[in-house]
């Protein structure tokens, strides 16, 4: 097990292993000369010293390298760090393998084991040691430092590992923070497991021999302790971990004695009694010296417990990373519940309770689990009543941590609380645990519907009474009833799915129990147990919303990012409750909807029900006549009810149960063009009474209600089902045309007709196909182009429900038009085919400046508080139409159906409308950033240009721009936010950013002319928006755009003054990084030209808004300037990559104006190729200390 000196050259290579093992020389070991005096003398020492640190790491690789096989046979590990982290042999093997060469030298083994927990810290150093009783105490205690030495650039740690006092020397990047306990990967998770279970066998085997020597745990825990005291993480870390793993071995130990010390009591006092009237006795007197022995060891395990608690729990419980106050509170939980009587008390507990109020998630975590170890026993909970008095507040607010797992093993513990401490937690707790079976984080819910479950509907532990008059569906109406009073009375959510996903994994049964609800809902008054009206809603909408759970299975919208992949077994379970649900309600359905024919709300939830039936049951089980039924029901409704989700719902159960594949087809079609051909005759009679006056429009509203009831149910159907052969369009559009003519009729009767009109093209235009005639394609096309003209028309109606219904249709019916297909018919294609035109563009847009972004009225500041509650409630109501005609409009945009260029005018409210309109915006820009980037960064660029020139319109004309205005901050923060969509990855913007600086220099510069150039330039100020976007640039794109701006700079340009600082700070902004500009830095002096050595490094255009890429002949001969230009060292040209981009070219020539208002002729520039290495970004550790346990009680 102990290596020689050189021992270390002959390893083989470990898979994955890092750390390699350095062991000490047999001199340093035995007399420590060589670091006698606490330092190395002479810088000769010190460079042999740095000269063996340096040959271990630079030969580590190289030495692992060597043969796997000497002779034919495999090399086996030597040393403690490789056996272990092999993990290829039994650790009790290991261990027993140890004891043995502790017990024939025992200054070797543990200087073997101290070299195991070094390298166990990933440091590749040194370890030296000299014998404590060599030195004086004066000199050990001064001997007890941490130092650096910046000659050698090692670091040396010293402490007493008793007897010895250890020097660790380890080069300087050792605080690089790779050790193996934080590396990633299964094998280091491995060898994490494979470290604590050392610790504890190694404690384990030795408990009955050397554990007690005075010499191996003082050792131990010495060397622990001063590890852990280092100002070195790796150091800080593992010696934590081990001292803390160390503990709870000695706390089985300790177990392990009192059971012992018990049992020979017992056997003492058997003994005693046996020769009570004996004198003396050889067995009494053996059980007498055992008991004792045990006394001693408990004495000696007691301060060994004390020794590691105080001497690196107090100390590290609190460290600054979170990982080591983790495995501290993990631990000390560990204790409490395997030995309660020493650590479940006042004064261990507050240490969890204070880490309950830690900023790591993480820790957070460790101790609520934890606690739950402790609470989930009701033998330990008596001593947890002042804990739980103390720190319950914290724990109920715990679930709306902003960490989820925390949040849900936080609500596991409340539910733990609850069952074990009577009376722990309030009413008023409980009320607001419930709310989050809300929340749409769905593991959270699930506990919290635990919780509901356990404590409001299920009584556990308590006795059920059983209600009179319930029947075999007594417990379960009890449980409903209670369920019902808790969704209405909290009145915190309008949607029951929400809640019966939360109950599903726990009162799945009771939400299956499909016939205890329907017999619940079909019960009378006379009963005495019927329900209210509210109840019955409320448990119809719970039955909906379970068959859609069972049917579908899987969590409701928000509550999971995509629908989960069934296993075997909840696949079968899922089609059992098809079934059990088709079975069910095939028979029960017409009873309820008769019953409740004339309730709106109940029958358009009911109707939702059949879309999850098995039809197959129809004809399997031979129900033909219950489908009867259902249709006679359903027919009856559509003719009481014009409310359109009872109309449109009853479409949908027409179309669900009109499958031509299923056997029930011929019956359901019947039924359903009967009901057709009804509503299309009572349509024609009204329509006929109503152009058969002579004033058509003079109509009262008993007229008016049953057209507008009529054209509604047509509509509905219309819909799913295509009525062509009806000939509805022509009846519709009439309509349509009259309201265009004379502009007389009521919005209720234009709506439907305008919905009624767009399905039956819609319709008209899915039956195009290949064998279509031209005739039929021209007329077809003529419709299309008519229709569009009556939209455009409504877009200025006096209601503005009918105007919003035309934007409505018009933006999804460009959208069809432009992107349909027609069953790959490219002549019909090409005639179908629409875009909006310059005219109609302008108007869709000015529809949505209108009607989306209003603009507070400067009245509204007056109003009263009741005043402003109203508007604001008002607001609110009318804030998802804006939202829906926004997207529509967007649609069009990201489509590719209105010019990108339209899209500048949305930007614009992107700040001020973020709260309403932020998603639909912010989407929209990263859309039009994925089909163009350079068209997108032009359309922002755009975007900040116009509300520049509106901000100094609205400013005097003899006043400079005021930076300190709402406006023009608004402005940065709206440029701030267009940056911030560009991302980290500066290549993949690269073009779109150099094209945002190209175009915002030219606007700012335009109009620059005067006496010599020196004019000052209008639009100067918009440079301090286009700054945003500098730290975007690569860095060789910087000095290109740098050189695009000294084109329009006169030089030299005396830049004294305020006026001149926009430019100023633009350009600092280009050159931040430049060492070789450091002149013009300043605020104030005369600018240097660039000169054209410089600038003829430069071979790409700019003026193109494209990167292309330069051939490698250029780079090669250009390599001495690009290694100037870009400030890269030699070493790191060998990792380039060359960037690849698409040249573009510009259809237009923009002209680019020089401030003497003389055209300039574009200059060729060139950039040199980007190192990837050069983008990256030295990642520093926050190391300021956490504040742990601000609120700590003395």
């Amino acid at each position: 097990m102990i290596a020689e000196p050189n021992a270390a050259s002959n390893l083989p290579s470990q898979k994955e292993n890092a750390v390699h093992d350095e062991t000490v020389p047999e001199s340093a070991v035995q007399n420590g000369s060589s670091v006698r005096n606490g330092n190395l003398k002479t810088p000769r020492e010190k460079r042999k010293v740095r000269e063996q640190c340096e040959n271990i790491r630079r030969n580590s690789s190289g030495s692992s390298r060597v043969s796997q096989q000497q002779n034919g046979e495999v090399v086996e590990a030597v040393t403690l760090f490789e056996v272990v982290s092999m993990g290829k042999q039994a650790m009790q093997s290991v261990v027993d393998d140890w004891v043995e060469a502790y017990k024939q030298d025992r200054n070797v083994a543990l200087l073997d084991l101290i070299n195991f927990f070094i390298q166990c810290s990933g440091c590749q150093g040194m370890v030296t040691a000299e014998m404590f009783q060599s030195l004086h105490k004066q000199d050990v205690m001064g001997k007890m430092t941490e130092t650096f030495d910046e000659e050698t650039g090692l670091q040396y740690k010293k402490f007493v590992a008793y007897p010895w006092i250890l020097t660790v020397t380890w080069p300087v990047d050792m605080d690089s923070e790779d050790y193996p306990l934080i590396r990633t990967g299964p094998y280091w998770k491995k060898f994490k497991a494979n470290f604590c279970e050392f610790i504890a066998v190694l404690v384990q085997q030795c408990q009955c021999s050397i554990l007690y020597d005075s010499y191996l745990m003082d050792t131990i825990i010495s060397l622990l302790t001063g590890l852990a005291d280092s100002m070195v993480r790796a150091f800080r870390h593992t010696s934590t971990l081990a001292a803390m793993k160390l503990l709870t071995a000695v706390v089985s130990v300790h177990l392990n004695l009192e059971v012992n010390k018990h049992n020979a009591q017992r056997l003492y006092e058997v003994e005693k009694r046996r020769i009570s009237g004996r004198r003396t006795n050889y067995r009494l007197d053996r059980l007498e010296r055992k008991r004792k022995e045990y006394d001693h060891k408990l004495l000696e395990i007691q301060n060994m417990m004390n020794a590691i608690f105080k001497g690196t729990f107090l100390n590290r419980y609190c460290d600054v990373i979170p990982e080591i106050r983790a495995t501290c509170i993990e631990e000390i939980a560990s204790w409490m519940t395997a030995y309660p009587d020493a650590f479940l008390n006042d004064d261990h507990l507050k240490y969890i309770g204070w880490m309950l109020y830690d900023k790591q998630a993480e820790v957070r975590l460790k101790c609520l689990l934890g606690l739950q170890g402790i609470y989930s026993r009701k033998d330990l909970v008596s001593r947890m009543n002042l804990f739980t008095i103390r720190f319950k507040d914290r724990i109920v607010s715990m679930p709306l941590d902003k960490d989820h797992e925390v949040a849900v093993q936080a609500m596991k513990l409340l539910m733990l609380m609850s069952q074990s401490c009577q009376d722990a937690l309030s009413a008023a707790d409980c009320e607001t645990l419930y709310r989050f079976v809300y929340t749409t984080h769905r593991p959270l819910a699930a506990a919290a519907g635990e919780f509901l479950y356990k404590r409001l509907l299920s009584h556990e532990g308590e006795e059920e009474v059983e209600p009179k008059g319930g029947g075999k569906f007594g417990a379960s109406t009890d449980q409903l009833k209670r369920l019902i009073r808790f969704f209405l009375e909290s009145e915190l959510h309008k949607h029951v799915v929400y809640l019966v996903d939360s109950l599903w994994d726990w009162a799945g049964t009771l939400l299956k129990d499909w016939e205890c609800m329907t017999t619940l809902l079909l019960k009378n008054a006379e009963d005495g147990e019927a329900l209210s009206d509210a109840h019955e809603s409320a448990l119809i909408e719970i039955i909906l919303a379970t068959v859609r759970e069972a049917a579908e299975g899987h969590p409701p919208v928000s509550r999971g990012a995509a629908k989960k992949i069934l296993s075997v077994k909840e696949k079968k379970i899922q089609l059992e409750d098809c079934t059990k649900i088709t079975e069910h309600f095939i028979m029960v359905l017409p009873q309820l909807l008769a019953k409740y024919s004339t309730d709106a709300q109940k029958v358009a939830n009911l109707l939702q029900i059949p879309q999850y039936y098995d039809l197959d049951v129809y004809s399997t089980g031979h129900l033909e006549k219950h489908l009867g039924a259902l249709l006679r029901e359903v027919k009856d409704i559509v003719a009481k009810h014009s409310d359109i989700a009872v109309l449109e719902t009853s479409s949908r159960t027409y179309y669900v149960l009109c499958r031509e594949e299923i056997a029930i087809y011929s019956q359901v079609d019947r039924a359903r063009t009967q009901l057709i051909d009804e509503l299309v005759e009572q349509l024609n009679q009204l329509l006929d009474s109503f152009w058969r006056k002579e004033e058509g429009f003079c109509m009262d509203a008993g007229e008016i209600s049953r057209m507008h009831s009529a054209l509604r149910r047509v509509a509905a159907f219309h819909n799913a089902h295509d009525l062509t052969k009806w000939n509805l369009y022509d009846k519709t559009l009439r309509l349509l045309v009259f309201e265009m003519e004379h502009g007389s009729l009521p919005a209720l009767m234009i709506l439907p007709a305008l919905q009624c009109t767009y399905f039956s093209l819609l319709w008209q235009l899915a039956a195009v196909s290949e064998n279509s005639p031209k005739e039929t394609l021209f007329a077809l096309r003529k419709e299309l182009r008519r229709f569009s003209q009556i939209c455009m028309c409504f877009l200025h109606h006096k209601e503005e429900d009918v105007r919003e219904k035309a934007f409505m249709i018009l933006c999804d019916w460009l959208l069809i038009l432009s992107h349909q297909d027609s069953n790959n018919n490219e002549e019909a294609v090409g005639l179908l085919h629409y875009l909006p035109s310059t005219s109609l563009q302008e108007k869709l847009l000015l529809f949505i400046q209108e009607h989306v972004f209003l603009e507070e009225e400067e009245g509204s500041k007056d109003l009263t508080e009741e005043e402003e509650r109203k508007e604001e409630s008002c607001r609110l109501d009318d804030l998802p139409k804006r939202r829906s005609l926004l997207a529509a409009y967007c649609k069009l945009i990201v489509y590719n159906v209105v010019e990108m260029a339209a899209a500048a005018e949305i930007y614009k409210h992107y700040v001020k409308s973020y709260n309403d309109f932020g998603d639909i915006i912010k989407e929209m820009l990263s859309k039009t950033r994925h089909n163009n980037r350079i068209q997108s960064a032009k359309t922002l660029i755009l975007c900040l240009q116009q509300l520049f020139q509106a901000h100094v319109e609205s400013q005097d004309s003899s006043s400079s721009v005021d930076f300190s205005s709402a406006s023009f901050t608004n402005m940065k923060e709206l440029a701030r936010r267009f940056s911030l969509m560009f991302g980290l990855d500066q290549v993949k913007s690269r073009e779109s950013v150099a094209m945002i600086h190209k175009k915002g220099i030219e606007f700012a510069f335009q109009g620059a002319t005067g006496e010599d150039g020196k004019c000052l330039p209008p639009n100067l100020s918009f440079l301090l928006l286009i700054i945003e976007f500098s730290n975007k640039l690569l860095k060789p794109d910087k000095r290109l755009v740098y050189g695009y701006l000294q084109r329009y700079v006169a030089e030299p340009l005396p830049c004294r003054g305020d006026e001149w600082q926009p430019l100023i700070r633009y350009r600092n902004s280009l050159l931040e990084n430049e060492d070789d500009e450091s002149s013009i830095l300043g605020s104030s002096g005369d600018w240097s030209p660039v000169g054209t050595s410089k600038m003829s490094s430069f071979k790409r255009k700019l003026s193109d808004g494209s990167l292309p890429e330069t051939s490698q002949a250029e780079a090669a001969s250009n390599a001495p300037a690009l290694q100037r230009a870009s400030h890269l060292g030699p070493a790191a040209g060998k990792g380039r990559k060359r960037l690849k981009s698409r040249e573009t070219h510009v259809q237009e020539h923009v002209p680019l104006l020089g401030p003497g208002g003389l055209q300039r002729s574009k200059e060729e520039i060139k950039t040199e190729d980007v190192s990837e290495q050069g983008q990256a970004e030295d990642v520093v550790e926050d190391v300021n200390v956490d504040v742990v346990g601000a609120d700590q009680e003395g």
